[in-house]
């Protein structure tokens, strides 16, 4: 596939982390591959549902592949199926592990850990770390169901850039997914139904950029510094595309004074909110007796 897999995607560091909205999108595939497999006229449980074998194409929509541990699902009176445990760990719900019953909740469990994985941005298990941190079911579940503390969890490669509400329903359906009763695990068509919504949701944040800009000297035209950019996330440096910005003065921007500053602000409409200009002016500072 031509975007390779969703782990190379959340986990190796020559490739670009996903966006949120791309990350829904992705859920919402992979969800849709399950839910097929799980609502046909023979159900099939697939058994290894995990971010490496979910493949992506030029648009990111998700493919599941190797079918090679997938089982048929229970016929008729049946309620499970007795095979040997196999799979991944970190992905394989515990009541399988344990017995080595296998259900459709069983890939219900998986999904919920790869929805984590794409909320977090972390391995399902991940022996670099240290305690209960090493196991990320583990160490999210407390915080899934609290929208205070979901920030906790949520991939800091997404730099505070996601829905709110679209993050608080992912980690509650994650929750859910994870339940240790499978019987209170939602079916994957009913996951299905609860992530489309996400990708309608506008509520992403957008974030305060303050630029400052070096004074021109000899007739030459301002230069862009840098600018920080604070939203729900850290704060990063951006280029404005490399471009050049001359800082005129005239009657239509309000000037403000601040020490050796000259403080410009941009006449409405401009492209994000709370933007104003610094300016450093060796004249301003002369007139200051700087």
């Amino acid at each position: 596939m031509a975007k390779g897999s969703l782990e190379n995607h959340l986990f190796r560091r020559f490739f670009a982390s996903p966006p949120w909205m791309t990350r829904i999108k992705i859920a919402v595939g992979a969800a849709k591959g399950l839910a097929f497999l799980h609502e046909a006229e023979k159900p099939v449980i697939y058994r290894d549902f995990k971010a490496s074998n979910i493949l992506l194409d030029s648009e990111y929509k998700a493919k599941l592949s190797d079918f090679g541990l997938a089982k048929d699902g229970p016929q008729g009176e049946e309620t499970h199926v007795s095979t040997r445990v196999m799979g991944t760990q970190g992905y394989a719900a515990p009541e399988y592990v344990m017995t080595g019953h296998l259900t459709a909740k069983s890939d219900v469990y998986s999904f919920g850990v790869v929805l984590l994985e794409l909320l977090s941005g972390r391995r399902s298990v991940d022996k670099t770390r240290t305690g209960r941190e090493q196991n990320l079911v583990e160490w999210a579940r407390p915080w899934l169901n609290d929208p205070r503390k979901l920030n906790r969890i949520m991939d800091p490669n997404l730099d505070g850039q996601y829905s709110p509400k679209g993050a608080q329903g992912a980690a509650a359906l994650a929750y859910q997914c994870l339940s240790h009763t499978p019987k209170s695990r939602p079916p994957m068509k009913t996951i299905v139904e609860a992530l489309e919504p996400l990708l309608l949701l506008d509520d992403i944040p957008l974030g305060t950029f303050v630029f400052t800009v070096t004074a021109a000297e000899n007739g030459k035209e301002d230069d862009i510094g840098k600018a920080e950019t604070e939203g729900n996330g850290p704060r990063a440096e951006a280029k404005e595309n490399g471009q050049r910005m001359e800082a005129k003065e005239n009657g239509n921007n309000h000037h403000h004074h601040h020490g050796g500053r000259h403080r410009i602000r941009l006449p409405k409409p401009v492209n994000y909110t709370d933007t104003a200009l610094y300016r450093n002016s060796p004249r301003n500072n002369r007139g200051r007796g700087a």
